[in-house]
């Protein structure tokens, strides 16, 4: 094992070393890969034939590629990437983190990659803005912190986006939510139920957001609104919008909550929030109490109640000056149910609770219907005849 290990470091050395060649020589233009194969053969011919094409292929990554980066970006069960600085790099595949097999040589070869990556976008790191968020070509998110705010080196994060997310049905054959949820949630979907899907980094709240939009009827219009772009909806009248952030001088953000007030002047008969993480949750409430019933947004939250509490916090942000008690209110007013995902041991993501919004003193409430038990979906009569009583007596 340990030969191996040397040859990899040794073909790594002089990969960086061509690189450094390359970049010295004051020849401009030309064909780089036939550059980088003139130059591999000229200063590695005593290597046979395989190693040497193993070694053009090093030497294109750290010239024009994202070095270490490029096997991993180019298996497909890889879902997310994460540099913790130039000596680590892991790796998540079907809900586990495990070390990735690569390294970078150096913190410059990893600044290099980054800058690669964010170039074309036309975007920079640096000290004067040490943190980025963007999406690639692909939709693919990068997040990049840099020092002096990452103390060990710059940490590159890289979410795989997939161009044809889960359907409905699959997310049941995947066990993310049983059938009997498939199809109370696709009910309450076309019933033009409010829907909150709340749950943890990572838990798989867009998944299922995505899938929840599917049961939206062709005929309606919807707006998406999101701060980097992930939803795929299949409908023959979606806009998308994205958010915008700031240039380097400061100027040009456009905001989520700019949006959100933006899309009620577009005639929506649906609003999809990709996210509520600020001050929009107020005019998110207000669309879905004015007309555009059937909305629908994600938080995160660690469970149906934290989710209520958080749309409260967020919608005071936006420093309006409403009583406390009169967005608790409206809170109970607009949201009908609560649906609420999490990471369970194994890596899977799944539905683990739906939650019907219930007024209880002061303001809103949730009341489970759906629960996963033991591994077991229970369920569980709704209070009064709301909304989720209605869907599972049949009348959705």
């Amino acid at each position: 094992m340990e030969p191996a290990v040397d040859q990899h470091a040794a073909l790594d050395e002089l990969a960086a070393a061509l690189r450094a060649r390359l970049l010295a020589d004051p020849r401009p233009g030309g064909d780089a890969a036939a550059r980088i194969r003139a130059l591999v053969d000229a200063e590695a011919a005593v290597l046979d034939a395989a190693t040497r094409e193993e070694l053009v292929r090093r030497v294109a990554e750290r010239s024009f590629g994202l070095g270490a980066l490029e096997p991993l970006l180019a298996d497909p069960s890889v879902d997310e990437v994460m540099v913790n600085g130039a000596g680590t790099v892991w790796v998540e595949r079907e809900g586990r983190l495990e070390p990735a097999d690569v390294a970078f040589a150096g913190e410059a070869e990893l600044r290099h990659a980054i800058e690669r990556i964010l170039a074309p976008l036309g975007r920079r790191v640096d000290e004067a803005e040490p943190l980025v968020d963007a999406r690639l070509p692909d939709g693919s998110r990068v997040n990049v912190v840099i020092p002096p705010l990452a103390l060990d080196g710059p940490v590159l994060t890289i979410r795989r986006f997939r161009r044809r997310g889960f359907t409905a049905r699959e997310l049941v054959d995947a066990g993310t939510w049983s059938a009997a949820l498939h199809d109370f949630l696709g009910a309450a979907v076309r019933a033009r139920l409010n829907i909150l899907v709340s749950g943890g980094t990572g838990s798989g709240k867009t998944t299922t957001l995505n899938a929840l939009s599917s049961f939206i009827p062709a005929g309606e219009r919807v707006v998406t609104i999101e701060d980097t772009a992930e939803l795929r909806l299949q409908q023959p009248h979606v806009v998308r919008l994205e958010a915008r952030p700031p240039s380097v001088e400061g100027r040009g953000e456009v905001t989520i909550c700019r949006l959100v007030r933006n899309s009620l002047r577009m005639r929506p008969d649906r609003i999809v929030v990709g996210e509520v993480r600020g001050p929009e949750a107020l005019d998110m409430l207000g669309a879905m109490t004015s007309g555009h019933d059937g909305s629908l947004c994600t938080v995160h939250a660690g469970s149906a109640e934290e989710a209520l509490r958080r749309i409260e916090t967020l919608a005071l942000m936006a420093d309006v000056g409403l009583p406390h008690a009169a967005v608790r209110e409206q809170v109970a007013t607009a949201v009908d149910l609560v649906v609420h995902q999490a990471r369970v041991p194994g890596g899977a993501r799944q539905v683990v609770g739906v939650s019907e919004v219930v007024r209880v003193a002061g303001g809103p409430g949730t009341r489970q219907v759906y629960a996963v038990r033991r591994g077991r979906p229970t369920w569980r009569a709704p209070l009064g005849d709301g909304p989720a009583a209605r869907l599972l007596a049949g009348g959705g």
